[in-house]
């Protein structure tokens, strides 16, 4: 950034209260958001980080109707969930709220109803589908039909998850309402639209002459949009679940979720300004200064509205600041394959802090290393634990046990003189002399990727130096040769304690602690004095455990259920395929038998030998069906359908004497098919 701002303010996007937070949210958004922020604190600068529950909108109201209780039950369940989750995990925000509160409502309100004064909406009719029977229009996720690209059923008004296609909910074949089942019909209803192509110039300028330092993705996501020509974006909509339009006349309409959530930036902020006015002072400093440094942290399907619709509603305003950045990241996919909430393909923040307790940083480094800034990134628990086992424990956890325990061994656990130093030496301290300098250009162009690598490297650096110059060995002969390597040593895990202050939270502090380091500062980075010889260290411990195959086993195993589950429940009949006569069914002989026996073939995993009493002597039957009936036994005594006419055929030497009728059941498992009342063997079906 060329300007010089006095403060910062930085968001991150509100996530909707009607499930938890996964990994790509954390990913995308929370984890650098927050990196970001604690950098600038560390650095002394005055920083706001705001945060909170997004309340409103369809997805509660979807979730509240599934679950049988009220919206306002959702969004005080999962508010608490996210809020504890991410407190747990160390996302530093100092006002985590909620666009329920009574501070949103109004401010909300009130900014909507500064726009409707000024004359900044259109009002317009248009036809939106009604429910006759639930007496209700309906939103989007309420409508549901075939998909018209891929023709999977249950494709939803504005997307089919099968296929992933955007959709508009006249595109449906064959739409009906959720509600009640019923088929939607058009109706007028009336609303007020934000008229985007009225800011088209002075945002064109803004953003494609003004901030070509902008993220690639984010950039060119503004450019296409704005090349495509804005349209006039409804405010409003019919729900009874949000802000009502503070309108005469508008019974029935609450704010639009898109508009009505930004706002909760500046409520939120509202609400911890009123709250803490000696430490944030005015609520207005951070929104209206133009000395102050809005930055939004958000996922790439949050672009449009951070960058061209929100901007529009702050300038219709009038005397708000405009973002000077946002550094939207891409997605992150889960073992190959995309998060989906409501496929619960994902890692759930709240469960992996009871699977994995104490280990917040693990996730917080593996999730920084795999961001997803430039494109779409995957995690898998492989990955994962590889990351966690080479890296933070062989190498930077490595290197703090060893210069820790070492000095307690060999001088009682106090910092050790320096007592000269070799080219050797010298040229280590050369290699992090500008890990400050390095660090900074990273993390204020928001490539936090890159500065967790250099940070790491810096580990590197001090592992290196301690497996190269082996004090343990050199305690035998040299004692002072062995104090001036550990004192290095020293200094250098210090440096790690500040380096990795905002990636890893917990372990630094951690790491602070054996050091007795009670005061530290940015500034101090890359310096080579920040223990003082003599100066009494705390006890050593491990930094980071090993994480063992069977937690990533149970991981895996988990995934793979939930794979098994969504096929089942994604399972559909396979197209009926071509015509049939009844003279084509006329020539096939099915008849009824008992099976009497009922064996695994010798040498054979597949084939079950079948004897059956057909009524007419008996018959043998082999089938294909070993590995759907692990326990054959269970068969023994079911009267079932086969197929008589068969020509007799051999298989594994064994003669086959017809067919016995199965069914391929949603789980690709072939189950026989059987009668559900008693009739005579060699009854023929017909």
């Amino acid at each position: 950034m060329d300007k010089k701002f006095k403060r910062t303010t930085v968001t991150s996007a509100l996530p909707y209260a009607n499930g938890p937070v996964h990994i790509g949210h954390l990913a995308g958004v929370y984890v650098p958001a927050d990196i970001y922020v604690r950098y600038l604190r560390l650095k002394g600068e005055e920083v706001v980080f705001i945060g909170g529950s997004d309340e409103h909108g369809v997805p509660v109201t979807i979730r509240a109707k599934k679950e049988g209780c009220t919206p306002q039950d959702v969004v005080d369940r999962y508010h608490k969930i996210i809020k504890d989750s991410f407190q747990e995990f160390g996302i530093s925000f100092d006002v985590y709220s909620r666009t329920t509160s009574a501070t949103h409502h109004k401010l909300a309100s009130d900014f909507f109803r500064t726009l409707y004064d000024k004359g900044e909406f259109i009002e317009k009719e248009s036809e939106q589908y009604y429910d006759e029977e639930a007496k209700q229009f309906l939103a989007d996720r309420y409508i549901v039909g075939e998909c018209p690209r891929c023709h999977a059923q249950g494709a939803y008004g504005d997307q089919c998850e099968k296929c992933g296609s955007a959709l508009s909910p006249e595109e449906l074949i064959n739409p009906v309402s959720k509600l009640s089942g019923a088929k939607p019909v058009m109706r007028k209803t009336k609303h007020w639209y934000l008229p985007l192509d009225k800011h088209e110039g002075w945002l064109r300028k803004w953003i494609l002459d003004d901030h070509k330092e902008w993220r690639t993705n984010v950039y060119g996501q503004c450019k296409s949009w704005l090349d495509n020509g804005l349209q006039p974006r409804a405010v409003s909509r019919d729900l009874d679940w949000g802000i009502p339009v503070p309108v005469e006349g508008a019974e029935g309409k609450v704010l639009y979720v898109w508009f009505d959530a930004p706002i909760g930036y500046i409520s939120n902020t509202k609400e911890l300004c009123d709250n803490n006015p000696d430490k944030f002072g005015n609520w207005e400093k951070w929104w209206k200064d133009p000395e102050t440094r809005l930055v939004h942290f958000i996922g790439k399907d949050n672009i449009v509205f951070h960058c061209i619709v929100f901007p529009s509603m702050l300038k219709a305003e009038g005397s708000y600041i405009l973002p000077d950045n946002v550094p939207s990241n891409e997605f992150l996919n889960l073992e190959g394959d995309k998060i989906s909430t409501s496929r619960n393909w994902a890692v759930w923040l709240n469960e992996y802090l009871v699977d994995f307790p104490g280990k917040q940083d693990t996730l917080r480094y593996v999730l920084t290393a795999n961001a997803p800034e430039t494109k779409d990134n995957d995690f898998t628990w492989k990955d994962f634990q590889a990351r966690n086992n080479n890296e933070l424990v062989a190498i930077y956890g490595n290197f703090v046990n060893r210069a820790l325990v070492l000095t307690q061994k060999y001088f009682e656990g106090k910092v050790p003189e320096l007592k000269g130093l070799t080219d050797y030496d010298k040229a280590t301290l050369q290699e992090f002399a500008d890990v400050k300098e390095k660090l900074e250009q990273l993390l204020d162009n928001f490539k936090f990727r890159d500065a967790q690598k250099e940070a790491m490297n810096l580990a590197r650096i001090g592992n290196k130096y301690l497996a190269e110059t082996e004090p343990w060995k050199l305690s035998k002969t040299d004692m002072d040769r062995t104090s001036s390597i550990l004192h290095i040593g020293l200094q250098i895990a210090a440096n790690l304690a500040i380096a990795f202050e905002p990636f890893l939270p917990f372990s630094s502090e951690k790491l602070r602690k054996m050091l007795n380091m009670n005061s530290f500062d940015w500034n101090q980075l890359g310096k080579i004095d920040l223990l003082q010889t003599g100066a009494q260290l705390g006890k050593a411990e491990l930094l980071f455990e090993k994480i063992e195959d069977e937690a990533i086993d149970a991981q895996m195993k988990r995934l793979e259920n939930i794979k098994k589950e969504n096929e089942a429940n994604n399972w559909q009949p396979e197209p009926i395929e071509g015509q049939s006569t009844i003279d084509d069914f006329a020539k096939l002989d099915i008849r009824v038998g008992t099976i009497l026996e009922c064996q695994k073939v010798p040498k054979s995993d597949k084939l079950l030998q079948f004897k059956i009493d057909d009524g007419l002597g008996g018959r043998t039957i082999l089938s294909g069906i070993a590995k759907s009936y692990p326990d054959p036994q269970e068969l023994v005594g079911l009267q079932v359908l086969f197929v008589a006419n068969f020509p007799t055929r051999k298989m594994m030497g064994l003669e086959s004497q017809g067919m016995i009728m199965s069914a391929v059941d949603k789980d690709g498992k072939l189950v026989v098919t059987s009668v559900s009342k008693k009739v005579a063997n060699g009854s023929r079906v017909g």
